[in-house]
């Protein structure tokens, strides 16, 4: 058992390193096309993200341990390399001759020639009783080498949050982390979606906060669950589902989701009015809206989510002041969801700088969508407040008719009397998330 795991993991790992982005689809895809057991299917999903999780720490591991300097090293025997390490480094349920061997089996058959070097180093490797750690670093290079996150992440982490908060936060974010269920109430109860968890034999916890949230540990391909496939429940983190509370929605609502795909937040808030309302859901590519609908349509949502294409940089006259709510969650850099995505900590820092421009722009498009007296939802799944608070700072400042409003969040220390708050991973169990409620004066 293992090896399809393993030849399944190699392939996607080499293909993220090609093109330098991480698609879960791409990886389930290949489970199906190999048919991977269950186990098996669960083990190439933990390399994987676990591999991109550590790359920083288990090429330090390589430098230590190799007789080859890192830059002679091809590409194909640093991935196996990379699997093999992070199994002895951090799998304990995995004997070390299985991730040894196996890796050394990979290695025959992709690239001969490296058989030795690989079974050498990953033989040394799994004789250690401890694997060398930086001590001789200063603390942002120690924790960008053991947590793998680029210098520039940690020192803005390290001066927002403090060194303890710093560290805790690194380490969650390379935690693997759940899958959450919210149950589509306009369809069926939590308890109908529980039972037949239970009927398949699927593990499951009931979130602690969150109603009608449940939270899954290795579920595999999420389209193969049957709740999914009859569109009782949709994937959501809890701290996006949230923005619906921040919303302050009741039925009979008109609300606008500027930037909407893949359509969690249309979806939540359909839910939350029990269909009663009118949602349009924009979003600027074409194969967005498309997931959207398709989303739509196999929740039983479609009479009240209109998906459509547009530029939410630019004003459209027929929207102005016609909206009861708006959910503006805007691009941004990402960085509160790297535990899920953890490709993004790769990404280039000078890719994120026009962030804040965009965001402020299109926050000041959709504002003009709203009724007066309506509530404005301003949200991002990333950390930097560069991107959430002062980016809102900035739009009330050139716009007297909108002020932030206290709200609160049905989750331990959710309150936010200034009007916004950051959810962090390591302390509210969410994913990293911003959120900023504004009303506008009803006049």
């Amino acid at each position: 058992m293992g090896s399809g795991a393993r030849n399944t993991a190699l392939k996607i790992l080499q293909s993220y390193r090609r093109s330098g982005f991480w698609q879960d689809e791409q990886l389930y895809k290949e489970i199906a096309v190999n048919r991977l057991s269950a186990p098996d299917a669960a083990l190439a999903v933990r390399l994987c993200i676990g591999v991109i999780q550590n790359q920083y720490l288990l090429d330090y591991y390589i430098s230590e341990l190799s007789s080859v300097a890192g830059s002679k090293i091809e590409p194909l025997v640093r991935d196996i390399l990379r699997l093999g390490l992070y199994q002895l480094a951090f799998l304990d349920r995995i004997p070390a001759s299985a991730a040894v061997n196996e890796s050394v089996a990979i290695a025959k058959r992709k690239t001969p020639r490296a058989a030795g070097f690989v079974n050498a180093l990953l033989r040394k490797a799994s004789s250690l009783s401890a694997y060398p750690i930086p001590s001789d670093q200063d603390k942002l290079s120690y924790l960008s080498i053991v947590y793998s996150f680029p210098e520039w992440i940690v020192r803005s982490f390290f001066e927002q949050f403090g060194e303890l908060q710093c560290e805790s936060l690194l380490s969650h974010f390379n935690q693997i982390p759940p899958v959450y269920l919210q149950v589509n109430t306009c369809r069926t109860a939590t308890d109908d979606v529980c039972r037949s968890l239970e009927s398949f034999g699927i593990e499951y916890s009931r979130h602690k906060w969150l109603p009608d949230c449940i939270e899954l540990q290795n579920s595999g391909a999420l389209e193969n669950l049957q709740v999914f496939k009859d569109g009782s429940v949709y994937v959501q983190d809890p701290a996006a589902r949230l923005v619906t509370y921040a919303a302050e929605l009741s039925p009979g609502m008109t609300v606008i989701d500027g930037c909407a795909a893949p359509g969690g937040k249309s979806f939540a808030t359909a839910v939350r009015m029990n269909c009663d309302c009118k949602i349009l859901s924009f979003d600027k590519n074409v194969a967005g809206v498309e997931r959207i609908a398709s989303g739509a349509d196999r929740l039983g949502l479609s009479r009240c989510i209109h998906a459509k294409a547009a530029d939410m940089t630019e004003r459209q006259p027929e929207l102005l002041s016609s909206a009861d709510a708006v959910i503006a969650d805007v691009p941004c850099s990402g960085l509160g969801i790297i535990g899920k995505k953890p490709d993004i900590k790769f990404k280039s820092r000078d890719d994120m700088q026009e962030l804040p421009r965009l965001q402020l722009e299109i926050l000041r498009s959709l504002s003009a969508y709203l009724k007066p007296g309506g509530t404005l939802v301003y949200s991002t799944c990333t950390l930097l407040p560069r991107e959430n608070i002062e980016v809102v700072c900035a739009f009330l400042d050139d716009d007297a008719d909108f002020s932030l409003e206290r709200f609160d969040l049905p989750l331990p220390g959710g309150d936010a009397p200034e009007g916004h708050i950051t959810l962090l991973p390591h302390i509210h169990g969410t994913d990293g998330f911003f959120i900023a409620r504004l009303r506008r004066k009803n006049i």
